[in-house]
């Protein structure tokens, strides 16, 4: 069994969506006043931070933040989602006015991004019988909007989203997939009470995540995803893994490939080349007992991918549409 685990570099490479270290770019276009006043304000507020930390990373303002006062914390996690939700995120003129909408798992308009359609390219290559299941500590909707409701689960089959009801044909929305999906610091779609049907939490900053900090604590609101993580990364005796840093303080995911990946006998990487050495290092620690190998993300690969599943030859809109 095959499990395909999501870092970063995926979102990176698919979307163009930052890494930690890229995240605070400001790069959204704000939604009126408002917005722009939180963006305003968290511009100045990492203006500042970083006037009296040079050369600090990322992931340190934002446990600064965090733990500085709730107007800060509610600043940083509004942006963070904001920003990981832009590139989907689009608009409409009806009744007079201006909507804001972000993509349904299942709108058709997605595959108007080449984003998506990257996705799917690489993901339904693997979308077969051998697959155990995604993982991934990305919180933005790739997956999804790749996959499809037909495709995936979050661990509980057949589990009803709340939000906006199917499109084109209203009704509810059901993830009757077979495929889990685990995502382990949280979604964009997700809060502390509700699975969504598109990204709103990215749009309001109210999602149920955990911030890319050196301090991460997972709240008992994401112990479902841990938990079918792990039953994931058990079965597997394979595992492809792309975009992951293998950061040495990331170590409740490092701790999790450790301990449930003892089956695991072969790792395929997939990164940019430079980080090769790295990589295979950190993966050789993780998994001293298994064969490690590395490519670079497609079209450039040159792993032989069909020992690890089903190359993505075919349409990922096909198979969509068969499955």
């Amino acid at each position: 069994m095959i499990t395909v685990f999501l870092g970063a570099g995926f979102s990176k490479w698919a979307a163009g969506l930052p890494l930690a270290s890229e995240l605070f770019d400001f790069d959204i276009v704000p939604w009126g006043p408002r917005e722009s006043r939180r963006l305003n304000d968290t511009k100045e507020l990492k203006r500042l931070w970083d006037s009296s930390h040079p050369n600090e990373l990322a992931e340190q303002f934002i446990a600064d933040a965090l733990h500085s006062n709730k107007r800060a914390a509610s600043l940083v996690q509004w942006y963070i989602v904001r920003r990981l939700s832009e590139p989907f995120i689009w608009k409409e003129w009806r009744a007079g006015i201006w909507h804001r909408h972000s993509l349904m798992i299942d709108e058709n308009r997605r595959f108007s991004l080449p984003a998506v359609e990257k996705a799917q390219e690489f993901l339904v290559g693997y979308c077969s019988p051998v697959l155990a299941g995604i993982v991934t500590t990305n919180y933005d909707m790739l997956v999804e909007y790749a996959l499809g409701t037909r495709i995936f689960n979050y661990g509980l089959p057949n589990e009803e989203l709340r939000g906006r009801g199917a499109y084109p044909i209203s009704g509810p929305v059901v993830l009757s997939g077979n495929i889990p999906l685990s995502k382990l610091h949280g979604s964009v779609s997700w809060d502390v009470r509700w699975k969504y049907t598109e990204g709103r939490r990215g749009i309001t900053g109210n999602a149920l995540i955990v911030p890319p900090t050196h301090d991460k604590e997972l709240p008992e609101s994401l112990m479902h995803a841990q938990r079918l993580g792990e039953n994931i990364l058990r079965k597997s005796t394979r595992m492809v893994v792309f975009g992951f840093a293998f950061n040495p303080y990331d170590q409740d995911i490092l701790t999790l490939l450790r301990t449930c990946g003892a089956n695991v006998e072969a790792v395929l990487l997939v990164n940019t080349p430079s980080s090769a050495d790295s990589q295979i290092r950190a993966a050789h620690n993780l998994w001293p007992r298994s064969e490690i190998s590395f490519t670079a993300p497609p079209p450039d690969w040159t792993a032989d991918v069909d020992a690890w599943g089903p190359h993505p030859r075919r349409s990922a809109r096909k198979v969509m549409f068969q499955s």
